[in-house]
């Protein structure tokens, strides 16, 4: 019995979500800036108005075009929420996390 056959149920949860949370990173590495989305959106919609996208990629262009709205809008929502903080703390007159007072 090899190593790998001995590992626990655990061990292989710890394993799959470590593959999962690199998965992810790399997805996150891969994807589009917000402007490069936005400006693949805004390309997409003018072939759309125009009429140059066949009725064969009709389909696909609509789909990516929706994964790309998606990430613009959690980028935003990201964005939001660490300006929140900034400014929260700011408000609060703390320092940020992992900065100490000034010396």
């Amino acid at each position: 019995m090899t190593a790998k056959d001995k590992m626990t149920t655990a061990d292989k949860a710890t394993a799959e979500d470590k593959a999962t949370a690199e998965d992810k990173a790399t997805a996150e590495d891969m994807a589009p800036s917000f402007g490069e989305a936005l400006a693949e959106v805004e390309a997409i919609l003018a072939r759309l108005e125009k009429d140059e996208i066949d009725v064969d990629e009709l389909s696909g262009e609509v789909k990516r075009a929706v994964v790309l709205v998606d990430l613009c809008r959690e980028k935003l929502r990201r964005t939001e929420l660490e300006v929140q903080d900034f400014t929260a703390r700011l408000r609060e007159d703390r320092p940020a996390a992992g900065e100490g007072p000034p010396a």
